[in-house]
């Protein structure tokens, strides 16, 4: 490999990483017109494409990373996604299996990265619909990346910040509650329940789930300010009686 190619490798990884899309696609469409089999490449030049919306050119740089490596778990998802967003839901249910059932003897590690991957790209969709104020669509987007990964508390707290806009108090102290059980030393789920509760009028209730998020991270410095606010007793945080 000469030194034209390797630092073309290394300024398109460098801008890549850094979303720097167009900077990387210059200097990766360099190496993929070469000789050189590089699955990674191929698999970043279809997630470069993708995201400009060339969803064909996607789907053939996903499928020609898998020819070079079939084992490459992250393209055989792109490619699963790629075909989704395509239309061809058969496709992506056939590559999709494929992943989760490739290697019996790591089944379990790769059905968890797959799960995982799934979830987030549905965590993305969600904050694309609450970008324009689409609420009912974000919270069914959450939802099904939840049913993916029930642990993923993270999911569970944004939920709940939806469901709270929304004025179920109710639907999202279910989320938060969950969030906790899931995820103990997760402390921003312990934070938000916590804000929930104030709010609600249950100072008492508030202040106790702050200390616990304190006595398991004392460096929360969330917990600490609200549970000294609440605590404050010139500090009125009632809601105001209904009339």
């Amino acid at each position: 490999m000469d030194e034209k190619l390797k630092q073309a490798i290394a300024l398109g990884r460098e801008h890549y990483e850094k979303r720097e899309y167009d900077k990387a696609d210059r200097y990766l469409s360099q190496v993929v017109q070469g000789p050189h089999r590089f699955a990674d490449i191929h698999n970043m030049r279809g997630v470069i494409l993708h995201d400009r919306g060339e969803l064909e050119a996607a789907r053939d740089s996903f499928k020609r990373a898998i020819e070079i490596n079939p084992s490459y778990t992250e393209a055989a998802l792109n490619l699963a996604v790629t075909y989704n967003d395509l239309g061809q839901y058969d496709l992506a249910q056939e590559v999709y299996g494929s992943v989760v059932r490739r290697d019996a003897s790591g089944h379990q590690q790769q059905d968890g990265f797959a799960m995982g991957k799934i979830a987030n790209l549905h965590a993305g969709v969600a904050e694309a619909y609450l970008e324009v104020g689409m609420l009912n669509e974000a919270v069914q987007e959450y939802r099904a990346a939840i049913r993916l990964c029930p642990k993923f508390a993270d999911l569970r707290v944004k939920l709940a910040e939806v469901y709270q806009n929304m004025g179920d108090h109710s639907a999202a102290r279910y989320e938060l509650a969950e969030a906790v059980s899931v995820r103990p030393d997760y402390g921003p789920a312990r934070v938000a329940l916590g804000v929930l509760l104030l709010v609600s009028g249950q100072r008492p209730e508030a202040i106790r789930v702050w200390q616990e998020a304190l006595d398991r991270d004392p460096t929360n410095k969330s917990a600490e300010m609200y549970l000294r606010m609440a605590k404050n007793p010139s500090i009125q945080t009632e809601p105001p009686p209904r009339r």
